[in-house]
């Protein structure tokens, strides 16, 4: 049974530890009170009335502790309430709670905005705008992608998740009940395929592993079809659509997640990104990272598109920026960023508490939360192939530091998503005290607290492996 640290009180406790049935007597009755009054387009994935975190562990309204590793939808990069975040907040509530940063000055929001700029890649001026939320920041970059321009079109990826609000909304392309009931969407918005090597068509067919021989063999992923073409068909659509539908001189900017996150954790190609950069600088159009879940040192690096060489010419932040916090940002090039006072605002973007907490996170992030994604997602993910060896329902597992994704399919051949498999694999491991969540049609996507040990992430990948033998 797991040991961690408790990170309020350094007591140490079993997890997971389940000692009722879930949810037990207080979590039933939270949630029927619950589902009363909040809107029903609320995803409840499973009935977890949450009490309080600390580190990576849940602990729910009846006293049942959860290994979690879905860190409130990739947000807690530091671990819930990690005690210097919860100090710093502590200390700036004691001064100043809001002041609106669009209006006045305060120095949490001018400090972070130059640590902001600092990290940014690629070095240059850079200026920061202030957000409360991913798709906040996807909606500032893509008014500031027109202003700058002086175009009008916007391209994105089928399978993209951007965020719910309307601009936003029309550059997601993930869930059709996501976009279903709320046209029209904003126009000249087109899509393409995003590069997928486990199911591009030039990949080498097969189960998708080849098994070393001898004992503790393990998995690894086939190699692909090395002509530059592989998992490139993307870009070649892209060049349709610049001949078919819209000229390259019309189009603003082009949007991508560097790992796509809600279309399955995707991890494209190394030459996927370099030749799309390419292609902006060559039609002047510009490059816009999401980076709201890759971002904040979840990769191994503060940015995921660093580890592609690759330079943006706008970036979009939120969730693990702040731990917790409501805060979002867009970082641009100062020549990029160039619109005047008023045409963007925002009343909380910026807010003092979440701007020291920010700082914090940065600092934990560079301090070793960074490192420890990077060696203990390396550890993480070479257990998951060892699983692909054993359970036939495995068809990939990919990703880059703790954002790892493991596809399921019925078959390796066919590579028909185990879509219902999925979902009742994230159910049974809640019932043992793992929480899961899932990506794309059927994927289990880990995206622990970048805090997480690696006596920790064997214990998840225990549970995972016990759940998966029932359909060995």
């Amino acid at each position: 049974m797991l040991r961690v640290i408790h990170a309020t009180d350094a007591t140490d406790l079993p997890v997971p530890y389940l000692r009722t049935d879930l949810p037990g007597p207080k979590g039933r009755e939270l949630i029927a009170d619950d589902e009363q009054f909040t809107s029903p387009s609320y995803t409840r994935v499973y009935p977890l009335a949450v009490e309080r975190g600390y580190g990576a562990v849940i602990e729910d309204v009846d006293g049942n502790r959860f290994l979690d590793f879905t860190a409130g939808i990739a947000v807690c990069s530091t671990g819930h309430c990690h005690p210097r975040v919860v100090a710093a907040i502590r200390e700036q509530a004691g001064k100043l709670l809001h002041m609106s940063g669009t209006d006045f000055y305060y120095a949490p929001q001018g400090d972070l905005a130059r640590k902001l700029a600092e990290l940014t890649p690629g070095g240059g001026a850079q200026r920061v705008f202030f957000t409360n939320s991913g798709a906040e920041s996807v909606e500032a970059a893509f008014k500031l992608a027109r202003y700058n321009t002086g175009r009008q079109h916007m391209i994105a990826f089928f399978g993209a998740f951007h965020g719910r609000t309307m601009g936003a909304l029309s550059l997601t392309c993930s869930k059709v009940v996501q976009r279903r009931g709320f046209a029209p969407l904003i126009p000249l918005v087109s899509h393409i395929d995003y590069a997928n090597c486990y199911r591009c068509g030039n990949r080498v067919q097969g189960s998708g592993f080849r098994v070393q021989a001898g004992e503790g063999s393990v998995p690894e992923p086939r190699t692909p079809n090395p002509e530059p073409s592989c998992c490139l068909d993307s870009l070649n659509q892209l060049e349709d659509l610049f001949k078919r539908t819209v000229a390259p001189q019309e189009v603003a900017g082009i949007i991508v997640e560097p790992i796509q996150g809600e279309g399955g954790y995707i991890v494209p190609p190394p030459e996927f990104h370099r030749e799309l950069r390419q292609l902006c600088d060559q039609h002047g159009i510009l490059y816009i990272a999401d980076e709201v879940q890759s971002g904040m040192g979840r990769t191994g690096k503060m940015f995921a598109l660093e580890h592609f060489g690759v330079v943006p010419d706008v970036i979009c932040l939120a969730k693990g920026i702040a731990s917790g916090m409501p805060l979002g940002a867009i970082i641009a090039k100062t020549q990029i960023m160039d619109w005047g006072p008023g045409s963007h605002a925002s009343t909380f973007g910026g807010n003092p508490v979440s701007c020291v907490a920010a700082l914090e996170t940065i600092h934990l992030l560079e301090a070793g939360l960074m490192e420890n994604a990077r060696v203990v997602g390396q550890h993480l993910k070479g257990r998951l192939l060892e699983l692909a060896a054993r359970h036939r329902l495995i068809g990939d597992v990919r990703g880059l530091g703790l954002m790892i994704g493991v596809e399921l399919v019925r078959d390796r051949t066919t590579k028909e998503h185990a879509s219902t498999e999925r979902d009742e694999i994230v159910q049974l491991c809640f019932r043992r005290g793992l929480l899961l969540l899932g990506c794309g049609s059927s994927t289990l996507r880990f995206c622990p607290p970048l805090v997480i040990t690696k006596e920790q992430a064997d214990v998840a990948v225990g549970i995972l492996d016990e759940v998966l033998g029932k359909w060995d």
